[in-house]
């Protein structure tokens, strides 16, 4: 497991039946998550959260908030900034145990001493493309919300990389890719963090199982001469990271030489010392 064990302005403080205590800069929240199966062990400190997120059984959920807190706010990881925001459906617009991942992307970028093109895929609100632009990629981010591809790049321009070669496309990430294949495009890096479930802009769906090696297979005519890494982030519940490893040996494998890896990643629980799995990666790499 590859954990997020670097973070300053972020912390993992405490787990327990089925929620997590996390601070945000300085804001801490209290929010949902399946796999903590495990009882509270220490209930005072869950007393310090600002902000509740209530489940419903109706499905969805809402805020309760304990005190008044900013409807926005920022963190940042190294040199990264990133806006913070709680929404209506539980989540703050950044996955922090993606970092690793960021971490691996950059050094991967900065030591190719070429100039890289990067494909970034369901890219949410951008953590991988600012990332990737800060590295020195060139960058296309494709998400079909359109509200998640203004976040990203507000969150491009609050680390000071603005003026980077970036390109910001709302579209259903099928059909994009089918478009950019007949232009002729072709990238050295390719991320994606396909949902478990979807449905595209003409009612086709998408489900992970059935879905995600024919679009991976797809993405092999996107890749360049002398591709650089394929990153497969996911957070289907039940998949394991062989799984990815063996789509990416049956894809990129067949045609490049290269290193293939793949695990979880996590978070370590400051007050208890346990780790939270966070998801799972499927990489492949040109060494």
């Amino acid at each position: 497991m590859l954990l997020a064990d670097e973070w300053k302005e972020y912390e993992l403080i405490e787990t327990g039946d089925g929620e997590k205590l996390e601070r945000w800069g300085n804001v801490i929240l209290r929010r949902p998550d399946p796999q903590i199966i495990w009882p509270i062990k220490d209930k005072k400190i869950w007393d310090r959260a600002d902000a509740h997120y209530h489940r419903s059984q109706s499905g969805g959920g809402q805020w309760e908030f304990k005190k008044k807190i900013p409807k926005r706010w920022t963190i940042s990881f190294n040199d990264l900034k990133f806006y913070i925001e709680p929404t209506g459906f539980k989540h703050t617009g950044l996955f922090p145990e993606q970092a690793v991942n960021w971490k691996w992307m950059i050094n991967s970028i900065q030591k190719a001493n070429r100039p890289i093109k990067v494909l970034n895929l369901f890219a949410y609100t951008g953590g991988a493309t600012v990332a990737t632009a800060y590295a020195g990629a060139e960058v296309c981010h494709v998400d079909a919300a359109k509200g998640m591809v203004n976040w990203a790049k507000e969150n491009l321009a609050l680390s000071g990389l603005a003026d980077r070669p970036v390109r910001f496309i709302t579209d259903d990430c099928m059909k994009f890719v089918q478009r950019e294949i007949r232009r002729g495009k072709k990238y050295d890096g390719i991320i994606m963090d396909p949902p478990s479930y979807g449905r595209g802009p003409g009612g086709e769906i998408w489900k992970i199982e059935n879905s995600l090696y024919g679009f991976v297979e797809q993405c092999m005519g996107l890749l360049s001469d002398r591709p650089l890494f394929f990153l497969i982030n996911s957070y289907t519940t039940g998949f394991s990271p062989t799984v990815l490893t063996n789509i990416l040996k049956q894809t990129i494998g067949k045609r490049f030489k290269g290193t293939h890896s793949s695990g979880e990643v996590g978070i370590p629980v400051s007050n208890s010392g346990l780790v939270l799995p966070c998801g799972i990666f499927g990489r492949w790499e040109n060494r």
